[in-house]
């Protein structure tokens, strides 16, 4: 009879916040695979858990995956575990649960803490809708395309960043959307946890203005307030705005005959109209 993987959720920064189910899924288990053995070992040493550990990363996740299937259909019960939070979740892991389920390996969710959840619960902003999208890309450019076509959909967006970026993240957050209201949550369930909320040129004025950021940041979009410009805008001035925040031209059409329900043929010939004037 095949074994059972477990997914299990790990603290995010403070080491209480582990569930008793998470504990003794961890004690019971012939392995943990795991992100970075050093510090898995930091948690498993401090709820003395002595199970073998095995190294499971992005790297060599894809070769791994088959040897972990192996010894789940020989009965053996595995736990996957993150270096901080719940598996999958901006983490590696998808090939060993897709390849478990294709396997008829039962796969189980221990649930707990995520930077995700925790930012979105005490942010104050509206979490009727939301979408997660990892971290925020790296190069500017891709990140005011990817913030300008949020506008328009209503729903709260987060992101992970770093202390090095997270300046320059906001920049580009009032590039492409105007300033909309975020909330940045700082070093989550740690010593030194803080949100700061505000404007996206407030919250940024108010990084900026230390000697030094630190920590990583979970960041909270609100749903841009555009609509009443938007609506002031023509349609070439609409494409436009969305070109100069960093789309290119046919993504920027396509993407105001979303908002306002066109056909795209009609907003490319409004702006053909528009260039010919």
């Amino acid at each position: 009879m095949p074994g059972t993987l477990y997914l299990v959720a790990t603290p995010i920064g403070n080491l209480a916040d582990i569930t008793y189910r998470a504990v003794e899924t961890l004690k019971s288990v012939a392995a943990i695979a795991c992100e970075d053995t050093r510090q898995t070992r930091k948690l498993l040493d401090h709820y003395g858990i002595a199970r073998p550990m095995v190294s499971y990363h992005e790297h060599n996740e894809e070769a791994r995956t088959g040897d972990l299937i192996e010894r789940l259909l020989a009965g053996e019960d595995i736990a996957l575990v993150s270096d901080a939070g719940t598996p999958l979740i901006s983490d590696p892991g998808y090939r060993i649960v897709s390849a478990a389920a294709e396997a008829g390996v039962k796969v189980v969710p221990i649930p707990g803490a995520s930077a995700v959840l925790s930012a979105l619960s005490a942010s104050g902003l509206p979490t009727d809708s939301f979408c997660f999208h990892g971290f925020a890309p790296r190069k500017s450019g891709e990140r005011q395309r990817l913030f300008a076509s949020l506008a328009g959909t209503g729903m709260v967006h987060v992101f992970y960043e770093s202390p090095h970026r997270v300046l320059e993240t906001f920049e580009d957050l009032e590039r492409a959307l105007g300033d909309p209201p975020v909330v940045a949550a700082r070093e989550l369930t740690k010593f030194h946890e803080e949100f700061l909320r505000g404007k996206a040129s407030e919250v940024r004025a108010e990084l900026a203005s230390r000697d030094l950021v630190r920590g990583e940041f979970t960041l909270v979009v609100g749903k841009p307030e555009t609509s009443a410009v938007q609506e002031e805008l023509t349609i070439p001035e609409e494409v436009l705005a969305l070109e100069k925040a960093g789309l290119p031209r046919m993504d920027a059409i396509k993407e105001v005959a979303r908002r306002r329900g066109l056909p795209k043929r009609e907003v490319y010939a409004q702006m053909e109209l528009s260039s010919k004037r």
